[in-house]
């Protein structure tokens, strides 16, 4: 009985490992149907102007990661990639991107508020894979970017 619940306990674990993992799909080679068995169904689905399909998979509110899996016409996995980067935060440019480019740009955020400076979004992640902060993005009432930040949270003291 013993053994039986310990091997049920270490196929979940085994299954939950083998879910959300990007790194398992092969571009050019891997399907719809392979990403979902892998990831599961996205948080969002989307149409690229240039007809990719977009899905993605966010780890908030409180993950670090959000991957974006681009399938193009053929039905084939064309590329995996991690939004939720100074790279990307880099991409935007205050009075210029608008909310949408924003979406696109970094996914959905895992948090919303208003402030008196207006509407911010705002994202964990993982500065260099180790250190976690917060990507976050503060917009103007024309529903362009005001400015944009990336904040290294502090590590507490013993």
């Amino acid at each position: 009985m013993k053994h039986s619940a310990t091997l049920v306990l270490l196929t979940c674990i085994g299954l939950l490992g083998g879910c959300a993992n990007p790194r398992a799909l092969v571009p050019g080679q891997s399907t719809e149907a392979d990403i979902r068995s892998r990831m599961g169904n996205p948080m969002d689905s989307r149409t690229d102007p240039n007809g990719d399909r977009l899905f993605e998979y966010a780890t908030g509110p409180e993950g670090f990661v959000t991957y974006l899996v681009r399938i193009g016409p053929d039905g084939r996995v064309k590329d995996v990639s991690q939004l939720l980067t100074e790279e990307q935060l880099a991409k935007i440019v205050p009075s210029k991107t608008t909310k949408a480019e924003v979406r696109q740009l970094l996914g959905r955020p895992s948090h919303e508020d208003a402030y008196g400076v207006g509407l911010t979004w705002s994202w964990r992640y993982k500065k260099g894979d180790v250190q976690p902060g917060h990507l976050v993005v503060t917009f103007n009432p024309n529903d362009t970017v005001r400015d944009t930040i990336a904040i290294i949270d502090i590590p507490r003291g013993p």
